[in-house]
């Protein structure tokens, strides 16, 4: 059964900074594209950034130069490091996982707020 689990998420300043995690569990790991999304309520989710089985990456216009994603195969880990956090960025975040047959399996999301 695959299980993702995200975590890092918190209360942070604008300008600051946090990581989030992803733990992986029950699939292969390294051979599968990972995405981190997030949501506000009463909007839908948004894709934020994109990381390929081989690295390669991709992220929306509104965080480039401030997120990276990055992916420990070995720990089945995907990450989010965002810099430079605005209040915009407040949501929940989660992290996907896109398997065999375009499954996707998604975590339960980290509260991510930003605020003075």
């Amino acid at each position: 059964q695959v299980q993702l689990v995200e975590s890092g998420g918190g209360l942070v300043q604008p300008g600051g900074s946090l990581r989030l995690s992803c733990a992986a569990s029950g699939i292969i790991f390294s051979i599968y594209p990972m995405y981190w999304y997030r949501q506000v309520p009463g909007n839908q989710r948004e894709l934020v950034a994109v990381i390929s089985s081989g690295g390669s990456t991709n992220y929306a216009d509104s965080v480039k130069g401030r997120f990276t994603i990055s992916r420990d195969n070995a720990k089945s880990m995907v990450y989010l490091q965002m810099n430079s956090l605005k209040l915009e960025d407040t949501a929940v975040y989660y992290c996907k996982l896109r398997g065999a047959f375009s499954n996707d399996y998604w975590g339960q999301g980290t509260q991510v707020t930003v605020s003075s």
